[in-house]
């Protein structure tokens, strides 16, 4: 049986106290002390470069521009360059993936997303959901369509794809279907009558598709090309870009219009300087621009008038919904 615990005696008299009651008695003075009105902190704050938890958090949703792996690497890694910028404002953005293009346009569609990277004619149709364009991926050169085949097919013109099968990525895909599509037309192929079209879902398996021998040809873009030539190099040694597009605006960069301006402004900012770092260039030159660049609305005006021209010459293109 434990014994009851022995009343504590405070000695009396001269002399220092034992160590256990001066501990007792310091104790005893800090707390009295924070009861007086003192001037002076009870506490100094402690300053990190990582956002407070109280940081606002904003969604950025690239559209699915490569492989779902391949871009939540690149772009998991350039969202933490950006909120690093962004730490002292404490603003900080979340990355957020697309299965497919379909999953995409639903988010836009919806307003799921505070910011986000859709191609050309998805950023015009953000506008039009209330999302405002302020950027831009550069380096127009890289928006055009291409038609890649066997590099032993015996296809020499675009008319000789009749009756093919051709793989794209989705229809709202516009480097990688609609300009290809409309390039098509133009060259004596009608898209709609005479291939049979094989919307894969991704760039990749698009791609894959002529490697398996399930489409004759596929449309992509240079960007998604290059990183599959990386990625894939034995397949796409058996691969060559038969044909190719003219060229469009880049990559847009857009905000829900309910985002604060301030927010927006230094969001911009962040992307506008990720040059600036080798680290920075270094993830820019994996997503396949040199730098993010200002834009507007008006930026996309040739996107409009390409739009104008699919429409009469192709079909009437899908939108956000389809």
């Amino acid at each position: 049986m434990t014994p009851p615990p022995q009343a504590i005696r405070i000695p009396r008299g001269k002399g220092a106290l034992p160590v256990p009651f001066r501990g007792l008695l310091l104790l005893l003075a800090l707390c009295l002390a924070s009861c007086t009105d003192s001037k002076e902190p009870l506490y100094k704050p402690e300053y990190s470069a990582n956002p407070p938890a109280s940081a606002s958090e904003y969604v950025f949703a690239p559209h699915p521009l490569m492989a779902p792996q391949k871009l939540a690497q690149v772009y998991g890694a350039m969202v933490d360059q950006i909120n690093q910028r962004l730490a002292p404002q404490r603003i900080r953005l979340r990355l957020e993936a697309s299965s497919s293009y379909a999953a995409f346009n639903e988010k836009l569609r919806e307003r799921k997303v505070h910011f986000a990277l859709p191609n050309p004619y998805q950023t015009v149709l953000a506008a039009e959901q209330g999302y405002v364009v302020f950027g831009k991926m550069d380096q127009d050169e890289d928006f055009r369509g291409i038609i890649l085949t066997h590099r032993n097919s015996p296809l020499s013109t675009v008319k000789d794809l009749k009756g093919a099968t051709v793989a794209f990525p989705a229809p709202t895909a516009l480097a990688a279907t609609m300009m290809p599509e409309l390039f098509m037309k133009e060259n004596g192929l009608d898209p709609v009558r005479d291939i049979t079209p094989r919307f894969s879902g991704t760039h990749d398996s698009a791609i894959m598709s002529v490697v398996i021998g399930s489409a004759e040809a596929a449309c992509t873009w240079p960007v998604a090309w290059r990183t599959f030539q990386e990625e894939h190099a034995e397949q796409a040694q058996a691969l060559t870009v038969r044909w190719q597009t003219g060229t469009l605006p880049n990559n847009g960069l857009v905000a829900l219009d309910s985002v604060p301006e301030r927010v927006r402004a230094e969001v911009a900012g962040a992307f506008f300087r990720l040059d600036e770092s080798a680290e920075g260039r270094n993830i820019l030159q994996l997503a396949g621009t040199p730098r993010f660049v200002a834009a507007s609305s008006s930026t996309f005006a040739p996107v409009n008038a390409f739009i104008e021209r699919y429409k009469a010459s192709v079909r009437t293109p899908k939108g956000l919904n389809e």
